[in-house]
């Protein structure tokens, strides 16, 4: 009778946690559901980098490529935009985007932070966090870990309200708190220390019946399983020996920034790294990113991240499969699921095949066998001899033999055909254009204030806008020799913000730009001043909050000087402590004439934009039904200088149509992969489509809002199609 009742209550363990609750363990090999090892594939999908409509999609075609897990971040400053005011809602519906997984059969892992990295905005916190009385972020701080800890239990109370972790029946079988924050903590030193293994004890005091983990923190406290993130992570080995090693992020590529090109990793490659790391005893792949998406709005961060999070990997931007990444690694994906029952249940037995050549065995001679052929050599083929039988080997590839025997897979081996990404011009036209143009001359009095120096511009603007406006004025003698046929002054503006727009006496006189490598902007220019008083208006546009280093809180964006006049009879003029007004924003932006609701709060003009001078500071409106079809769209901002693209409300994001400088001298798969290894699209605009999601469309009467900050000519931006051919 005992012996009945084991066998069914084994038969129901085997049926899943949805008819009991399991918690998930894990041991030296794996991780460990409802009583069994698991070898898991897993992808990182952001839900903010995507829309609702496209979710079930991306889901599937990550489920139909192989995988087990779906992995995302949880971005605190998406849901809590002010303290106590939480977002659930549109493309932020975490809980709709977790049980859209669950009905696709997968696993999540749920990567709570809530740092994130992730190269958005501030890090993945609410800017409001900033100015909490005392804080001080990632460290040892009562208000910072209060905060912290009041967010990560809000959304661990939602995820059980919902039922969501896998000893409830739901989908979620893995956790993190913290992010990347080994390299951090060693620099705060004892504070470090304290603030991660507090933030660790928080963790698992939730109790939420699945495991934490700490990604690059090998200091990792029990029972928090420490995890590599990188190009590679063969060579890593968890702190303790009953903990398995998992890869929380094997990057897929790299991301782009506004004046760089674009990375590529070749599959050869990632596949080779995957082998690698699973020949070693890895049980756990990530892939970051396997869709990338679009960093809508103002949510990149960096500064200078381009709007498009494409980063290379299998699922495009658009959410197209991009081969032959996609196939090649499905290939890897069905073949170490067939070594699944020898690689977790054994401890592989290695063997040398030369000087740069092993093997891996896992349970030779036994029911399930599997093992790894590896050449590690970069630039030369090599013939091995494993089982007594002949092997050749491409340079810096494994095989892979799901029975000891017969190669099933080879990562250098590529039996997909590739597809190339075009973009098709659509039938749709943009068509009414206006224009209305900031008046740089006048403030809004009623937001505006003034005082003695320069400011930084996130503690004046709250990051409620990209703009902040800040405006002195300058008195010039008639008898400046200038003003006599002398040289002109110049006007030197020193700014941590990203880019500058400098207006005298309404005119525009120049701008500058940083980058994400200089990221100070130096303006010095010979400027037209006129005898008695006059305006300098200096524009400081932010590109981007900082997303990573220590303390970065503190870092300053803005005008912060110096600001100086040279070549006045006096010698220089200093100008940063003057009065300055600020302003924060555009009129524009004030007046929300993105929206069809708000078109009437200015005054648009219907001359013809063909001959009208192109002026900076200038918004477009336009309308455009929506095209045939239901291929991914997107806009073709080739024409245009930088600025920012709202479709019916909706922020596309910044665009910029700065080109791409680099070393674009081709690609080869073989050897250590850096994101400069493999570069394209030098000499052409970093970014020249924005993805347009086809849910943000109605049939007709689209309304297409751009803001111009330098000049472009809108009557040549297009709607495109995205198409794989």
């Amino acid at each position: 009778m005992k012996t009945k009742w084991v066998l069914l209550f084994l038969m129901i363990t085997q049926m899943g946690c949805q008819i009991i609750h399991c918690n998930v363990s894990y041991d030296s090999k794996a991780i460990v559901i409802n009583g069994q090892r698991r070898l898991l594939i897993s992808g990182s999908i952001h839900y903010p980098r995507s829309t609702p409509e496209m979710w079930e999609d991306l889901i599937m075609k990550a489920k139909d490529g192989g995988l087990d897990v779906i992995d995302t971040y949880v971005f605190w400053n998406v849901h809590e935009p002010s303290p106590g005011n939480y977002n659930f809602e549109g493309r932020y519906d975490l809980v709709r985007f977790l049980k859209t997984v669950q009905k696709a059969g997968m696993y999540v892992h749920l990567r709570i932070g809530p740092y994130v990295c992730a190269e958005w905005n501030f890090g993945g916190f609410p800017v409001w966090l900033k100015y909490v009385p005392g804080i001080s972020f990632r460290t040892d701080n009562e208000p910072f870990k209060r905060a912290m800890k009041r967010f990560t239990e809000k959304i661990v109370d939602l995820m059980k309200s919902e039922k969501m972790f896998e000893s409830q029946g739901g989908p979620i079988i893995l956790s993190q708190i913290e992010n990347e924050y080994g390299s951090v903590g060693k620099a705060y030193g004892g504070t470090g220390h304290t603030y991660m293994t507090w933030a660790a004890k928080m963790a698992v005091g939730l109790d939420t019946g699945v495991p934490w983990v700490m990604c690059k923190q090998d200091d990792a406290p029990d029972p928090i399983i420490n995890t590599c993130n990188g190009f590679y992570c063969d060579d890593f080995s968890p702190n303790k020996p009953y903990k398995p090693a998992i890869w929380t992020e094997a990057w897929s590529g790299w991301f782009s920034e506004f004046g760089g090109p674009a990375h590529q990793r070749p599959v050869q490659d990632l596949a080779f790294g995957v082998a690698r790391f699973i020949q070693k005893g890895g049980s756990f792949i990530n892939y970051y990113m396997y869709h990338g998406g679009t960093n809508f709005g103002r949510t990149s961060g960096g500064p200078f991240i381009t709007t498009s999070y494409d980063y290379d990997a299998p699922l495009d931007e658009y959410g197209l499969i991009r081969q032959p990444k996609y196939g090649h690694l499905k290939e890897l994906h069905k073949v170490i699921k067939q070594c699944e029952p020898a690689l977790v249940s054994a401890d592989p037995i290695i063997t040398s095949l030369g000087n740069l050549q092993q093997a891996h065995a896992f349970s030779p001679g036994s029911q399930h066998c599997a093992a790894f052929l590896s050449n590690y050599d970069p630039n030369n083929a090599a013939k091995v001899t494993f089982n007594n039988k002949h092997y050749t080997l491409p340079p810096w590839s494994i095989s892979i033999l799901p029975d000891c025997k017969n190669v099933g897979f080879n990562t250098a081996d590529v039996g997909v055909q590739s597809t190339q990404m075009e973009m098709l011009l659509s039938d749709s036209k943009m068509f009414s254009w206006e224009t209305y143009t900031e008046d740089v001359t006048k403030s809004d009095e009623s937001s505006v204030f003034t005082t003695t120096g320069l400011l930084e511009q996130v503690n004046v603007t709250r990051d409620a806008s990209d703009y902040l406006w800040y405006t002195t004025s300058v008195d010039v003698d008639s008898s400046e020799r200038f003003l006599h046929g002398g040289e002109l002054p110049k006007l030197l503006v020193q700014s941590s913000g990203h880019a500058l727009h400098v207006f005298v006496n309404g005119e525009h006189s120049g701008s500058g730009f940083g980058s994400r490598k200089h990221r100070k902007v130096t303006y010095k220019e010979n400027i037209n001043l006129r005898a008695g008083s006059n305006k300098i208006a200096l524009l400081s546009v932010a590109m981007g909050l900082p997303n990573i280093g220590g303390h970065y809180e503190t870092w300053e964006t803005g005008v912060v000087g110096p600001v100086a006049l040279y070549g006045l009879d006096q010698g220089k003029r200093d100008l940063s402590w003057a009065n300055w007004t600020y302003q924060v924003g555009l009129k524009g932006e004030a007046m929300n004439i993105i929206t069809s609701d708000s078109m009437s709060s200015v005054e648009w003009t219907r001359d013809s934009l063909i001959t009208q001078k192109q002026q900076p500071l200038t918004w477009y409106k336009a309308y455009f039904n929506a095209p045939d079809g239901e291929d991914p769209l997107a806009l073709d901002m080739n024409s245009m200088g930088k600025g920012q693209a709202w479709i019916n409300g909706q922020s596309i994001g910044r665009y910029w149509t700065t080109y791409a400088t680099g070393d674009c001298q081709g690609c080869h798969y073989a050897g250590t992969y850096r994101p400069l290894t493999c570069q394209i699209g030098c000499g052409q605009p970093t970014q020249r489509w924005y993805h347009v999601p086809r849910s943000w469309l109605k049939p007709t009467n689209n309304l297409l809002v751009l803001f111009e900050e330098l000049g472009g000519d809108p009557t040549k931006v297009l709607l495109v199609k995205r198409s794989i051919s």
